[in-house]
């Protein structure tokens, strides 16, 4: 295991800082000594959020998805700081439903933001991260390790980031930077409860095997997100079961068919209710800002 490395005074970018894993990564980061650039969607929620951050910190709107746009952000984080050290990419959305019967904007949407806005991120902070021979990581989810009914654009989403990040990490290691993978299960968040608000996924949900059948508490999750950070760590587990299944995976995608077959056929009389838009208020952060700018 690799040893942790302190970071005081390193520059750490954090996308969708707004809220939920984001917001307490930005604050748990400072409290660490980091100075910290914000970038969302959502500008006062952003500015709140840098207000309470215990170090220098600054706050960019800019859509993940939107390559000048990033360009422009990393480089006037880089003016600001001097320098980027750390950039989380963390920004993303989600919608639930059958895929026969979702929204095709919202579901390519969770395709853009997830792994298009990630693979912009780390285009625009390259340069910044080889100068500096920094760490990038990518949150990715349990959905990159087992595909779920109901969620297939988030799966596919989450499954194209995590392979774009092991890509990225044989690329770019030899000139010093680091790149990790980061997987949380279901984890207390805006957009965990916004899904949860309907009841066939909630019950559905519900229904999974343990240990993936619980919401998980944000606190512990982000910590163990800092550790990952702190040891720049190719693999960074916010909830101590999910290191296991990688040993596994080949097995999960036959059984979930099976088993998902059961329980698509339970739920069928309740599937027609099942809301087709981005869930959460992220989701609906960046739905407002797509009819903004149209």
């Amino acid at each position: 295991m690799s040893a942790c490395r302190s970071l005081e005074g390193q520059v750490a970018v954090v996308t969708g800082a707004a809220r939920g894993v984001g917001e307490l990564l930005a604050r748990k980061l400072s409290a660490r000594g980091a100075k910290v650039a914000l970038v969302g969607l959502e500008p006062e929620a952003l500015k709140e959020v840098s207000e309470r951050l215990h170090t220098d910190s600054g706050h960019w709107f800019a859509d993940v998805t939107d390559h000048e746009a990033m360009v422009r952000v990393a480089r006037e984080v880089r003016e600001r700081f001097g320098r980027v050290d750390l950039v989380v990419a963390n920004a993303g959305v989600a919608s639930g439903g059958p895929f026969a019967d979702s929204d095709p904007g919202a579901w390519r949407r969770v395709i853009e933001v997830n792994l298009i806005g990630g693979a912009v991120t780390a285009r625009a902070f390259l340069p910044a991260l080889t100068e500096s021979r920094g760490y990038f990581l990518q949150i990715a989810s349990l959905a990159a390790i087992v595909p779920a009914p109901m969620m297939s654009a988030y799966c596919a989403s989450k499954s194209g980031v995590e392979a774009f990040a092991h890509c990225l990490r044989a690329e770019v290691g030899h000139q010093g930077v680091g790149v990790g993978v980061g997987y949380l299960s279901w984890t207390d968040t805006d957009m965990v409860r916004g899904a949860d608000q309907d009841e066939a996924m909630r019950e559905l949900r519900r229904r999974l095997p343990w240990p993936a059948n619980r919401t998980y508490p944000l606190g512990p999750a982000v910590d163990r997100i800092v550790e990952g950070v702190e040891r720049r760590s190719p693999h960074v587990y916010a909830q101590w079961w999910l290191r296991g299944l990688h040993g596994v995976r080949g097995y999960l995608p036959g059984i979930v068919g099976v088993v998902g077959q059961r329980e698509m056929r339970r739920f069928a009389p309740r599937l027609a209710g099942i809301p087709k838009g981005l869930v959460g208020a992220g989701g609906a952060a960046d739905e407002q800002e797509r009819t903004r700018s149209r």
